[in-house]
């Protein structure tokens, strides 16, 4: 159901392009505020407050993404399932960009090219939800949002859906952003050495030498680049890093939805990179209108049920010009499905002549859920549907340049299996995700290893 407020202009009609205008469509997975004079206030105030992002970081991003649709880069994506206002905090962050970087590093030396870091963090707030409403033995409610919309304890107050948590969600994200800018222009010079980095895990994989090796060859091309610059590693280059979310909660986007100067069209402020998810990529949905309207590089995910000819038409209206950097296309089918369910998706695009980035989620298309009723993901499957992704790619003349993953820096056990072969009875030591579960530390850092070692053995 859409409410329409006055914020940033009323809905336009035909095909007249403006911020407010997908307030003429249908909008799915939007809250219900029951005052939405509150909300009127709230999205006045956050209209006046700083972008969260610059135009000309947008536009650096897009250009990083143009290289990787070339296949001169490696897409990484990664973070959170879900942020909650309440790890805003500096050792969650530090870990979670620690990982990242960690990532990337094994990335790009294995790979031999750069590697576009984006964290899916800075607010990733709001969370689609299969039903409006939950129910827990007799007692009904609003189903949880995400922090950005109302709480996830089970009562009546938290529940409601709260407008100013749109500046609260405003504010936690800036100071998010604000800390990964500091952490990354001072360098994180340590973290480029594989010999501070915890490598335990290592020792029980059936890939052991293997990534040891890859490590120690790290390690020396560091120590290698430091000899002969005499500095170190952290100040050679200044690193990019950029934020995505899912961009759900439309009144919050449109409000940070603005013109720059010496620069032509709108910008969406609130990230540098918003997808679309699944549940909201109707053609004539509101989303779709207002993704089609803003300058950002932008994605979509396509599940087991994305139809080719429908994708089709979404590029057309996403990017009528065939921009390069535009498009990145998330596919997330699932271990079991991505085989029959991508060939067709990769010949749309090809016959479309649409200039894309294709990454694959490993992840959403491989949640289950244990005999306790405990939700969590094989790492086997993780693995299987990457590298069956790289293959497919490889044999339909494609090319796989990216991956999305939700993880943490953080010793959780949430996705069994691994190096240390996580169990079900491990779930219970360090659960502490509130909608999916993610990868660890080890089991991050394992995945990229692997990435790497798929690749070589297509060479």
């Amino acid at each position: 159901m859409n409410q329409e407020v006055e914020n940033l202009g009323k809905p336009v009609a035909n095909n007249e392009w403006h911020p407010a205008s997908w307030q003429s469509r249908d909008a799915k997975q939007q809250a219900t505020y029951p005052d939405l004079s509150e909300l009127q206030a709230s999205l006045d105030e956050l209209s006046s407050l700083p972008p969260l992002v610059t135009s000309w970081e947008i536009l650096a991003l897009r250009e990083q993404i143009a290289q990787a649709q070339a296949g001169e880069r490696f897409f990484l994506q990664g973070g959170d399932c879900a942020e909650s206002f309440a790890e805003c905090n500096s050792e969650v962050i530090t870990n979670r960009l620690k990982v990242l970087l960690q990532m990337s590093l094994a990335l790009t030396h294995g790979l031999q090219k750069p590697v576009v870091r984006v964290g899916r963090f800075a607010g990733q707030y709001a969370k689609p939800r299969s039903s409006d409403m939950e129910t827990r033995g007799d007692v009904t409610l609003p189903s949880y949002r995400g922090d950005l919309v109302n709480s996830v304890e089970f009562t009546k107050e938290a529940r409601r859906p709260d407008p100013r948590r749109l500046i609260q969600g405003h504010a936690m994200s800036s100071m998010t952003m604000n800390f990964v800018r500091a952490l990354v222009d001072g360098g994180f010079a340590d973290l480029h050495h594989p010999e501070y980095w915890n490598l335990s895990w290592v020792e029980h994989s059936p890939l052991a030498e293997e990534f040891q090796r890859l490590a120690d060859s790290l390690g020396r091309a560091v120590n290698f680049m430091e000899t002969i610059s005499g500095r170190r590693a952290g100040s050679l280059k200044r690193v990019d890093f950029y934020t995505s979310h899912e961009a759900l909660h439309l009144h919050y986007e449109q409000a940070l939805t603005r013109k720059v100067p010496r620069q032509t069209g709108w910008f969406d402020l609130t990230t540098h990179f918003p997808w679309i998810g699944m549940r909201t990529a109707d053609l004539d949905g509101a989303h779709v209108e207002y993704f089609r309207g803003i300058r950002n590089p932008i994605g979509i995910k396509l599940g087991p049920t994305a139809d080719p000819t429908q994708l089709q038409q979404l590029l057309k209206v996403l990017n009528p010009e065939n921009e390069k950097g535009r498009m990145v296309l998330i596919h997330r089918m699932g271990a079991a499905k991505i085989e029959s369910k991508l060939p067709p998706l990769i010949k749309a695009v090809q016959d479309s002549g649409s200039p894309v980035l294709w990454v694959c989620d490993p992840m959403h298309g491989n949640t289950e859920t244990t005999s306790t009723g405990i939700k969590t993901r094989r790492f086997r499957n993780i693995m299987s549907e990457t590298e069956t992704a790289i293959e497919l790619h490889h044999q339909h003349d494609s090319h796989l340049g990216g991956a999305h993953l939700e993880l943490t820096g953080e010793d959780v056990t949430e996705c069994t299996g691994g190096a240390r072969n996580l169990n079900e009875t491990d779930l219970a030591r360090a659960y502490k995700s509130i909608v999916d579960p993610r990868l660890n530390y080890e089991q991050a850092l394992e995945l990229s290893m692997l990435i790497v070692s798929k690749f070589d053995r297509l060479k």
